[in-house]
């Protein structure tokens, strides 16, 4: 994992920070919950002390031991409950997105948001490993604010620690041996297809003729997962908006697989469609063209959402966990 480090950013990179020239986005890795106190504390007292907007998204007991540590100083910063937030990693950068557009455009802004915690489902993880470089993505051309992204260098794998130092143009603390890959990361990042459905699941090939028969189907396949009404419910809106999508701007035509595993039921969208934004469905405009809106209302309906796009053709694929 590596002992202590200093912190670690390029002299040009440094110089437009110390200046508040752009985005500064800061892995910051600590030991254990007073780890993360002695690390996050300093860095938002010391925005409550410039009258800066702070937003600080973390999980409960996190939030609980930093107010008792910000004493009276927690009354100035905007707590927000990561579990609720963040369990699908791409509903954060829409609240960032709030938080920048809505702030007092005379104060500075800071942020703390931890996306990855112990206890986190492997697909959880891959999706906040896609969400920490698609932030570079999002904020990088935008106005000069700061972001500290805390990481649990005890209680998460060596992987993890080595992926926050590729997205990260700044990190500090306890590093491992990556270096920042600024946006390259994210293009690859979303350019890597996923796995295939197992070869258990039900699959169907499907045109606009079809799309009434799939929303039955996911219908059956969700009560027989165990989800309740509303949960299903949800579940067949999303496939049916992105089975829309393969219809219309897909080539006329998609495929869609169905599985249930242990944790979750899936249902996975395929088709010959490329999309070029990485940032597809993280958008708060809702007039999104193409695949933009359906991706957008999957992320707000199902628990899990996963998109990548490759010249041969787009997959988004949705969990609902049972």
């Amino acid at each position: 994992m590596g002992g202590e480090g200093e912190l670690v950013l390029s002299q040009e990179t440094h110089t437009q920070l110390r200046a508040g020239e752009r985005f500064a986005h800061e892995a910051a890795f600590y030991r254990g919950l007073d780890g993360m106190v002695e690390t996050v504390a300093p860095f938002v007292r010391q925005g409550v002390e410039n009258g800066e907007s702070i937003l600080v998204a973390l999980l409960p007991d996190r939030i609980k031991a930093l107010r008792a540590a910000l004493g009276d100083d927690a009354s100035r910063v905007e707590f927000v409950n990561m579990a609720e937030l963040g369990g699908n990693p791409a509903r954060i950068i829409p609240e960032w997105r709030r938080f920048v557009a809505e702030a007092d455009p005379t104060r500075p802004l800071r942020g703390v948001g931890e996306p990855i915690w112990a206890g986190r489902r492997a697909v959880e993880i891959d999706e906040c490993r896609l969400h920490e470089s698609l932030l570079n993505v999002a904020f990088d051309d935008g106005p000069p604010w700061q972001l500290m992204c805390p990481y649990d260098a005890d209680a998460l794998p060596d992987y993890v620690i080595d992926d926050a130092m590729r997205t990260h143009p700044i990190a500090s603390g306890p590093t491992g041996h990556a270096s920042y890959e600024g946006h390259q990361h994210a293009i690859e990042e979303f350019g890597a297809p996923l796995a295939g459905p197992p070869s258990s699941a039900d699959e169907f090939t499907f045109g606009f003729e079809d799309l009434g028969g799939l929303r039955g189907i996911v219908a059956r396949m969700a009560i027989h997962a165990g989800l309740d009404h509303d949960r299903a419910d949800d579940l067949v809106l999303a496939a049916h908006e992105l089975a829309t999508n393969s219809v219309t701007h897909g080539g006329g035509h998609g495929r869609m697989s169905l599985w249930l595993d242990s944790e979750a039921l899936v249902v996975d969208v395929r088709d010959a469609g490329v999309i070029g934004d990485p940032l597809v469905g993280r958008d708060l405009d809702l007039s999104l063209a193409e695949h933009g809106r359906g991706v957008w209302m999957a992320n707000q309906l199902c628990d899990l959402v996963q998109v990548r796009s490759t010249p041969r053709g787009t997959v988004v694929r949705l969990y609902a966990w049972r």
